[in-house]
């Protein structure tokens, strides 16, 4: 019985089960359905092999290639070989050499803390220059402090991240942005911050934004449906968070979802997904667009709910 056991010692309950039936159903591999519900994939093969589904075998996403065409490719490849060779040496030796840049020191390196410093409270360059001139008798130029912030940024290690590839149709994730645009309210006469609700496809990264006054679980599985309407269809799969108009029970191996929500999803034949907790780099993709139509609407007031959606 060891080898039924999930990743964290438990057996999968019945949504954890009915989430990895529905997943088997659109084709997804083991491996898949193991990272996006932490159930093992000899787990999920019992399962579905129980319930009559056939098992994917392992590939690329979406792009399953056929032995012949992997032999031909391989084949083209090895004949290639010689002329990739070719190309490279080319190349290589048509490539005027770079010229190196000024080895001097720039002349913001003795002020390096200072400038970090107020690099992370958020300041500017510019504010950052006029700091140095009026307290340290900085006699540079403010261009001298940009290239030095471009420097230390570029010194940063970023974090890796994986890149999550999806198929057309595949996927949608969604997400709510606190920060949505003022607009007056015709009931008070002040203006207000609406809620900003965004729905973005995985694979095109079309984006569907929508604005609302309040939340709710009726008003979240609204939302959805007006996205679907706008869109032309809606996804096999969507990707959320854990607020609680979705997600009831945050959990890492069986969330529970807000059953109005999940009602509706299994109306149009979706598959809700949620991120782990404290993972939001797994919807990356709505974040970005999130991020983007709060820069966009910054700053911004409108008379109506009507003329802030029209953007």
């Amino acid at each position: 019985m060891a080898s039924s056991l999930g990743r964290y010692g438990k057996y999968p309950g019945r949504r954890k089960t009915q989430q990895i039936l529905a997943l088997g159903r659109l084709g997804w591999t083991l491996r898949r359905i193991e990272e996006a519900t932490g159930i093992r994939r000899e787990t999920a093969s019992r399962y579905l092999k129980r319930a009559g589904i056939e098992v994917r075998p392992p590939d690329r996403w979406g792009h399953p290639v056929p032995p012949e065409s992997a032999k031909a490719a391989i084949g083209l490849i090895t004949d290639s070989a010689a002329d990739s060779k070719a190309a490279i040496r080319v190349i290589t030796d048509s490539d005027p050499p770079r010229p190196r840049h000024n080895p001097s020191a720039s002349a913001c390196e003795p002020y390096r803390k200072l400038i970090e410093q107020a690099a992370s409270r958020g300041r500017n360059a510019m504010a950052i220059w006029q700091d140095l001139v009026d307290d340290h008798g900085f006699s540079h130029s403010y261009q001298s402090v940009g290239r030095f912030m471009k420097k230390l940024r570029g010194e940063r290690v970023r974090e890796a991240h994986p890149v999550i590839e999806t198929a057309p149709g595949e996927e949608g994730q969604v997400d709510y942005g606190g920060d949505g645009p003022m607009v007056l309210d015709a009931k008070t006469n002040k203006y207000r911050r609406m809620r900003l609700f965004v729905f973005t496809l995985g694979c095109s990264r079309k984006s569907v934004r929508l604005l609302t006054w309040k939340s709710s679980s009726k008003i979240w599985a609204e939302l959805h449906e007006e996205a679907f309407r706008r869109l032309g269809g809606a996804p096999r799969v969507v990707v959320l968070d854990n607020l609680k108009e979705g997600v009831l029970k945050p959990d890492v191996y069986e969330p529970g979802l807000n059953p109005l929500y999940r009602d509706m999803l299994a109306h149009y034949g979706v598959t809700a997904l949620p991120c782990r907790v404290r993972d939001p780099n797994r919807k990356g993709k709505v974040e970005r667009s999130v991020d983007h139509a709060q820069r966009k609407l910054k700053g911004l007031r409108f008379e109506g709910p009507e003329e802030a959606q029209a953007p």
